[in-house]
């Protein structure tokens, strides 16, 4: 009996980790309304439809993607904390995907992978790959647009990069690039827009998030690739 519990808890706990995720370290906040997925309302079922993916970042630029797109396209957005794991490429994405179908997904993810643990070594790329080969699975004729993670910086009011956490993002930026580069995947460059702006970070305690016209860029960046990728731009 107690096996069986304990079975029936940890099925209660994956359940509930796919449809309510949860960030457990306080320095990744969700800097906005949570985790959620945001659907748009379709009228038009002959217009192409977009899927955005993305960490807390994405709340902040996700808003003038889906101004921009207005008329073109109808806009869903994913926020949410996940780091690469077979879970996600198994389980939730596909969920997610479902919602669609979608035209085209602009996806982001590494700001919640860099904590010690959280990927196992010599795992990214394979889990990365699989991660873009779940949704060329559900989404075969769909275009798929990777953005790179943007810059970490210190505590503090002299806006300079984390040497420690910015390297590891660095890294995986660049495994990320590696895979896409051999799965045939769009890439935006996130990092590099802001590379060289990070008097547009929030700063402080904060060192993750941007202000608003670090958004803006991104936003525009955002909005430029996937316009460029609708089907009645081709």
């Amino acid at each position: 009996m107690k096996h069986l519990a304990r079975l029936f808890s940890l099925i209660a706990l994956q359940t509930f980790a796919a449809d309510k995720p949860v960030e457990t370290d306080p320095r990744l906040h969700s800097d906005g309304k949570g985790w959620k997925l945001n659907q748009a309302t379709i009228t038009d079922p002959k217009r192409p439809r977009v899927l955005l993916i993305g960490d807390s970042i994405l709340s902040g630029y996700m808003a003038q993607v889906i101004k921009s797109l207005d008329g073109k396209a109808y806009v869903d957005a994913w926020v949410n904390p996940y780091c690469q794991s077979e879970n996600l490429n198994n389980t939730v994405l596909p969920e997610v995907l479902a919602k669609g179908p979608y035209d085209v997904v602009h996806f982001n993810m590494g700001l919640h992978g860099w904590p010690e643990g959280r990927i196992k070594p010599g795992t990214f790329e394979p889990l990365t790959s699989g991660y873009v080969d779940a949704i060329k699975a559900k989404l075969p004729k769909a275009t798929i647009i990777w953005a790179s993670s943007t810059p970490v910086l210190l505590e503090g009011e002299v806006k300079k990069l984390d040497p420690v956490i910015n390297a590891n993002i660095l890294e995986q930026n660049r495994m990320a690039a590696k895979v896409m580069a051999e799965t045939n995947v769009l890439v935006s460059d996130f990092y590099a827009l802001l590379a060289d702006k990070l008097e547009l970070a929030r700063g402080g305690k904060d060192k993750f998030h941007w202000n608003a016209p670090a958004y803006q860029i991104l936003g525009e960046a955002c909005a430029q690739s996937v316009s460029k990728a609708l089907p009645n731009a081709k």
